[in-house]
């Protein structure tokens, strides 16, 4: 709870710095329990809940307007991109007991996958390495490593084949 109380205002530490201080960022995700890799670019309009929950691996992005509602665990691997106004969720109620209590089940995005922008990503939902998750998308269940999903609810709609030089 006290984390809760001093992220408040911490939070704008992120939201007030000039857009190029990724290395701000960084530092300030790490000092509020985040687990941030190197060369991890966090943009200053992105929304992190509980930053300690948070992981991101070596070279990932997070984008403009990015929504990171981590109550449980959010993963980010290396070199993944989460594009600007995006959603990852790791919240949601049991709405089969009349209570409705909270559950946290972890988001995982694998190395060098994309969630492209407006996109959705629902609670205990593993986007596979390589993976990408079109614009506008809702995903729900599991997405496989190098599948491209799109639609609402997203659906696989092709492999994605890397090109070597």
């Amino acid at each position: 709870m006290a984390m809760r109380v001093l992220w408040l205002p911490g939070q704008y530490l992120l939201r007030w710095s000039p857009r190029p201080m990724f290395g701000w960022r960084r530092f300030v995700l790490r000092l509020f329990g985040a687990t941030v890799g190197p060369h991890v670019h966090v943009h200053n309009s992105t929304r992190v809940t509980m930053p300690w929950n948070l992981t991101l691996g070596a070279w990932a992005a997070v984008g403009e307007d990015v929504l990171l509602y981590n109550l449980g665990p959010i993963t980010i691997g290396e070199r993944a991109t989460i594009s600007h106004r995006a959603h990852l969720c790791a919240g949601t109620h049991d709405y089969r007991r009349p209570d409705l209590p909270l559950l946290k089940p972890p988001v995982t995005v694998g190395p060098q996958a994309w969630v492209c922008a407006d996109a959705f990503v629902g609670p205990g939902v593993t986007v596979g390495e390589g993976a990408i998750v079109g614009a506008a998308s809702v995903v729900t269940r599991d997405v496989p490593e190098w599948a491209i999903m799109a639609g609402n609810p997203a659906v696989e709609v092709k492999r994605r084949e890397l090109i070597t030089p």
